[in-house]
């Protein structure tokens, strides 16, 4: 099922992630600190003609460039939830869906009520996002005393949220637009979506219309890099060369060449055994829609690596010498901390309270109200999500660590609460989820 593999593999992003956090910490706060913040400053890029061309530091490398295939990898994992997982009837996900607008609205309010008409206003979007890697680890570790609905619901929530993010990324958080490159973006995508219906199944140019076009154009255009991720995601097709039925029948039919083949005494392989295996793997890759080829290839890339090396970039706070009153000169710590703490679980369980007595969805009886708050209090963990689009809405570094602050304290207080919300023993008596 495609939410049970997907836990399954952010279990263990989500501890290398909290590693990454915990190490950035620590050298934000030791003797190497200037040496850590002054690294990411570092300025990578080439000239050509003595003119500098995507000279940018490696801060905004690593914002722009990595989290660009992390968002691809949403992207994939957006479209196959809509074709064939938890997306595609809405009607039984519209709990969950509820939930995540909710979720999103009610944070952004309460961030936007403490700090209205100043500066810090533009970071409203801060406290909107979950960190999904940090909250379905933490459900992994509870086990079978999380039941596999409650875990349906936190996985649905978190990949609408996700989308959610996406969108106001989108509208937000770009600035100094350029049409030209838009249109050249728009016009590669569509080139994209036209080698999709022609049948092009050659990640190879999916790759390099979509990196060496598509991302470079948007780029370019003022728009948020990673935004032109997903929307490349999209295009890439969600059906293989192969059907199941003609790919089960060439197997057979390789097996049966391969059992009549005759075999040697060693232990290599005769020449037409070579071939025959050979021709199953093609037929096995040709099987698999590249969608989910890509999607299985860079999960592990993209959890192993290229979040933990956004959190060692962006998770680094210096409490060294910090003045308390600095940190608290504004709204911004507060508005965060409040937002996620207390504006996700809020707009979690008002939305279900309400999409319930409007009589629109209904709660499988094992989601329990102390369930729902529970998620939601997971829901506030905000960690990657929150920083990135911090690193988005603000350029001052002060609003940047206070910022930071609130979501620290937000995540790690929600995934305690959370935590000992959800850690009960399933009740033997309570009805069972088939």
């Amino acid at each position: 099922m495609p939410a049970q593999q997907f836990m399954q593999q952010e279990k263990a992003g989500g501890i290398v992630l909290g590693i990454a956090v915990v190490i950035a910490l620590i050298l934000a706060n030791s003797p190497w600190s200037d040496s850590y913040f002054h690294f990411f400053e570092h300025h990578l890029g080439f000239y050509f003609d003595g003119k500098p061309y995507f000279n940018f530091t490696i801060h905004h490398w690593i914002n722009d460039g990595l989290m660009s295939m992390f968002f691809f990898v949403v992207g994939l994992e957006l479209k196959r939830e809509f074709i064939g997982g938890e997306l595609r009837d809405m009607k039984k996900v519209v709990l969950p869906v509820g939930a995540a607008i909710f979720g999103m609205l009610v944070p952004a309010l309460i961030y936007i009520l403490l700090n209205a008409g100043s500066p810090a206003a533009h970071g409203w979007g801060i406290p909107m996002a979950t960190d999904i890697a940090f909250a379905l680890a933490i459900v992994s570790l509870l086990g079978k005393r999380v039941p596999f609905t409650a875990k349906i619901f936190l996985t649905t929530l978190a990949i609408v949220d996700d989308l959610g993010a996406v969108i106001v990324i989108a509208l937000f958080y770009t600035s100094n637009i350029s049409l030209m490159s838009i249109c050249v973006g728009i016009a590669l995508l569509l080139l994209m979506f036209l080698g999709n219906k022609l049948g092009i199944k050659n990640v190879v140019f999916y790759g390099v219309v979509g990196i060496c076009g598509v991302w470079v154009a948007f780029l370019m255009s003022g728009i948020h890099a990673t935004i032109a991720a997903v929307l490349a995601a999209f295009m890439i097709p969600a059906d293989s060369r192969i059907t199941e039925p003609a790919f089960a029948s060439r197997i057979r039919k390789h097996l049966r060449r391969f059992d009549k083949t005759p075999s040697n005494d060693v232990r290599t392989l005769e020449h037409e055994q070579v071939e025959i295996i050979s021709q199953v793997k093609e037929d096995t890759i040709n099987a698999i829609p590249p969608l989910q080829r890509l999607e299985h290839q860079m999960h592990p890339l993209v959890s192993f690596v290229i979040m933990p090396i956004f959190a060692l970039a962006n998770a680094g706070v210096s409490f060294v010498g910090m003045d308390v009153q600095s940190v608290f000169s504004n709204h911004i710590t507060v508005g965060v901390f409040l937002g996620l703490l207390v504006g996700k679980p809020l707009g979690i369980a008002l939305s279900v309270w309400l999409l319930t007595n409007l009589r629109i969805g209904k709660p499988h009886s094992l989601l329990t109200w102390r369930r729902i708050i529970g998620l939601g209090f997971l829901a506030s963990i905000g960690f990657t999500m929150s920083m990135f689009v911090t690193s988005l809405a603000f350029n001052d570094p002060l609003f940047y660590v206070q910022a930071k602050i609130g979501i620290f304290s937000a995540s790690i207080m929600g995934g305690l609460i959370g935590y000992r919300l959800l850690n009960i023993p399933m009740d033997p008596q309570e009805p069972s989820e088939r």
